[in-house]
């Protein structure tokens, strides 16, 4: 038996030194120390031994398990050591080295320019309201004095998803709506996403955001609806911006008018981005047709109220300097890294 444990003992220390990594080494131990390894059997085989030579066999058994454990173990260190060296070595990291630039989104300059058109409004006592996109067609025309054959169809020409429902238009909707609650008075804004079926150009696009406001008070005339563009644009563009306005057709709006502001770039002297005129196109506007508050269940004779609408694009075209409005949307890093 002590030839046997000695062979064992050997043959376990020859092939740990011999061992070539961990899995290697953990092979040896369930080789030898494992519930079928060859010391296990040695202990196994103790019933045969005779009962006077049992407690020196045991002893020799243990001792040898004790050597072979130790000398595991220090293999074991040695290559958990080694190992951790080179992986040191592989993954060495230079301190000096400048840092990666950790690169931040921002705002789309879309964004921007509605962030600063709350700010104005909010300012003025207005509420943000939003809608949906899908729309019918009695909120989208009906509701706004634009009936079935009228020509202001062709001019808004959209996607329709049956004969009642749409993508809308414009956000003119949200108005409708909000008349239609009769909580009065109103006071507010309505940005979105609208549709239209216009050919992809520097200056349309099927798909485009607007922001249209509401107010609907007792004595509300054209003269409120100056004062409040007249400093929106102030606030927008700078306050030494005039503002004319010139007589146009809404079928919503009566009387309607188109709103220029002078140009911020030359003062209203005439440059190349007003186009010599001095003058610049910002939005359409006019007091709230009496049929479009009749239909809303408002008394006109009580009510009066204005609106105007805005495309957020052009004040973002416009406030950056932007000759193409194809470029919001093409998601360029060269370009939206510039705001």
């Amino acid at each position: 038996m002590k030839e046997k444990l000695q062979k064992i003992r050997e043959q376990a220390i020859a092939q740990i030194q011999s061992a070539e990594n961990l899995n290697k080494l953990n092979d040896v131990r369930v080789a030898i120390l494992g519930k079928k390894g060859e010391l296990t059997s040695v202990l196994k085989g103790m019933k045969d031994v005779a009962p006077e030579e049992r407690p020196k066999v045991g002893q020799l058994v243990n001792e040898t398990r004790e050597e072979i454990e130790r000398v595991l173990e220090e293999a074991r260190k040695k290559m958990e050591a080694f190992v951790r060296e080179e992986k040191l070595k592989a993954e060495v990291i230079d301190v000096t080295l400048p840092a990666k630039k950790n690169r931040v989104g921002h705002r789309h300059p879309n964004t921007i320019a509605l962030e600063e058109v709350e700010r104005i409004f909010i300012g003025m006592g207005y509420e943000v309201v939003e809608g949906p996109e899908i729309e019918y067609d009695l909120y989208n025309f009906e509701k706004l004095n634009i009936p079935e054959g009228h020509p202001a169809k062709d001019e808004q020409d959209t996607f329709y998803i049956n004969k009642e429902i749409l993508l809308r238009t414009q956000t003119s909707p949200c108005q409708a709506r909000v008349m239609e609650q009769g909580k009065l008075p109103i006071r507010m804004i309505a940005p979105g996403r609208v549709f239209r079926s216009d050919e992809v150009d520097a200056t349309h696009s099927p798909s485009f955001h607007q922001v249209e406001g509401l107010v609907v008070d007792k004595n509300i005339t054209f003269a409120d609806l100056k004062g409040t563009l007249e400093e929106f644009a102030k606030e927008l563009f700078g306050p030494d911006t005039k503002t004319k306005f010139r007589p146009h057709h809404f079928p919503f709006t009566e009387p309607s008018a188109e709103v220029d502001v002078s140009c911020f770039k030359c003062g209203g002297k005439g440059c190349r981005f007003c186009k010599g005129s001095g003058w610049i196109e910002i939005l359409g506007c006019g007091m709230v047709h009496p049929h479009v508050l009749e239909m809303c269940g408002i008394d006109p004779e009580q009510y009066t109220g204005f609106a105007f609408g805005v495309g957020l694009e052009r004040i973002a075209l416009l406030k950056y300097e932007i000759d193409d409005m194809r470029l919001l949307y093409e998601n360029d890093i060269r370009f939206l890294g510039q705001f």
